[in-house]
């Protein structure tokens, strides 16, 4: 699997990318602000993420999703190592990410990869969505805040 720079001239993978985060509106406004990386793998997109710059020093890890047919496989983890370690060349010294408080696979994940829990933004999918969202037959609601120190990653 290879996983490269999306080039402006390139077509968004907004199908994928909203599988992660349902609002278009979102979506379009931060990868036109962030950097969207593609992983591809035989000639398909695998998978995608967003990086994007929020404070100095600190980087966003907005989106992150991987083609329903190839979930299950690591890619989402070698995803996320991969953004982590971009974070680090790019110079960044914090990388965040936020996800829904019933995204529990995701939580798992995150972890795994070395993020620690740091906040909540309570109510934040009730203020910043139109529709209600539901995981794991939970609603939706707060954003947990995850940060990791990139010091040490190369």
């Amino acid at each position: 699997m290879k996983i490269n720079i999306r080039r402006a001239a390139e077509e968004l993978p907004l199908g994928l990318l909203l599988e992660a985060d349902p609002s278009e509106r979102l979506v379009r406004t931060y990868t036109r602000r962030g950097q969207c990386f593609v992983a591809e793998a035989e000639g398909d997109i695998a998978g995608v993420y967003v990086l994007l710059p929020t404070r100095p020093d600190t980087v966003e890890l907005v989106n992150v999703a991987v083609a329903a047919h190839l979930r299950g496989k690591g890619i989402g983890r070698q995803l996320v190592l991969h953004a982590v370690q971009q974070a680090a060349r790019q110079g960044y010294r914090t990388i965040e990410v936020g996800t829904g408080n019933s995204s529990i696979g995701q939580l798992a994940l995150y972890q795994k990869c070395g993020f620690r829990i740091v906040g909540v933004d309570r109510d934040f999918f009730i203020k910043h969505y139109e529709e209600a969202i539901f995981e794991n037959g939970i609603p939706c609601r707060d954003m947990l805040r995850l940060s990791q120190d990139l010091g040490g990653v190369r």
